[in-house]
């Protein structure tokens, strides 16, 4: 199966001439790639995408987030699997050393926190710096690639991938998730992005996504925040108050939940905020 649109059949070349504006790129090191896919592949995987109020996955609804995700490679149809397992590939790991500067990258066969997601209209994902270590190999998250499905996508729906400065004080870029678009960035614990506003798509339309995420065994220490060492999710809210007290009220409660509770018990508190 062809996965690479003609114009993206030479990776490495298209890595080369696209690294220093990764690298470069304001707040953090990231950028997006159109048109990266063969669209037949990618119409394959839309068509093969689950209902997700059904079955076993996951559905996160609080303050922070209000999205669905799916467990591991489970409900991958055929494509869809053989597509996550080819950017989990030696040739797409290449491309991804060569462009982001990251040596020796390892995928996540589970897929932990990666697969397929999706948001509902009205749904939401606040900004964020995601969780640092694997919870199964323990190796340090580096990179995010997002492949989105979303066909017919307009700006006034909303759902932009944003990335804010390491303040938190503006949104410095944003990015449609229209379909056969690829972003990626570089994970730290200062690497604050997620799409905060509710979604306004119309009835029966939503936000789908693949994310896949990268490993390695270590990681530079300046990417590191220093009162943090392994960690989840860690959820921020934005400057003048855009917000509200509901969240800033929510993360005080869960903050001093995680500082106090054991793991197995905090494990359980966990799960009542969310559903499959």
């Amino acid at each position: 199966m062809q996965f690479l649109a003609p114009a993206y059949q030479d990776l490495l070349e298209v890595a080369r001439q696209n690294k220093d504006k990764y690298k470069n790129a304001d707040p953090f090191p990231s950028a997006y790639f159109d048109n990266v896919f063969n669209p037949e592949v990618l119409d394959q995987v839309l068509a093969e995408f689950p209902d997700m109020e059904k079955g076993t996955d996951l559905h996160y609804n609080n303050p922070n987030e209000n999205k669905y995700a799916s467990r591991g490679e489970h409900r991958f149809g055929e494509t869809s699997k053989m597509f996550a397992h080819f950017l989990n590939s030696q040739t797409f790991l290449e491309f991804l050393t060569e462009l982001t500067g990251i040596d020796a990258l390892i995928p996540d066969p589970y897929f932990e926190g990666g697969g397929f997601h999706q948001i509902k209209k009205g749904g939401f994902l606040k900004i964020h710096a995601d969780f640092n270590k694997n919870k199964f190999t323990k190796l340090d998250r580096r990179l995010n690639v997002l492949v989105y499905l979303n066909k017919d996508w307009k700006e006034e729906y909303g759902g932009h991938f944003e990335l804010w400065d390491k303040e938190m004080q503006h949104c410095v870029k944003k990015v449609l998730p229209v379909f056969n678009r690829m972003a990626m960035f570089s994970t730290t614990d200062y690497s604050w992005h997620g799409h905060p506003d509710p979604l306004s798509c119309p009835e029966g339309w939503s936000r789908k996504s693949l994310a896949l995420y990268y490993y390695t065994n270590g990681r530079p220490q300046e990417e590191i925040d220093p009162f943090k060492k392994e960690h989840m999710t860690i959820f921020k809210e934005r400057a003048d108050g855009l917000d509200g007290n509901k969240m800033k009220n929510f993360n005080t409660l869960v903050n001093i939940v995680e500082n106090v509770t054991p793991p197995i018990i905090l494990k359980g508190v966990k799960k009542l905020f969310m559903k499959g």
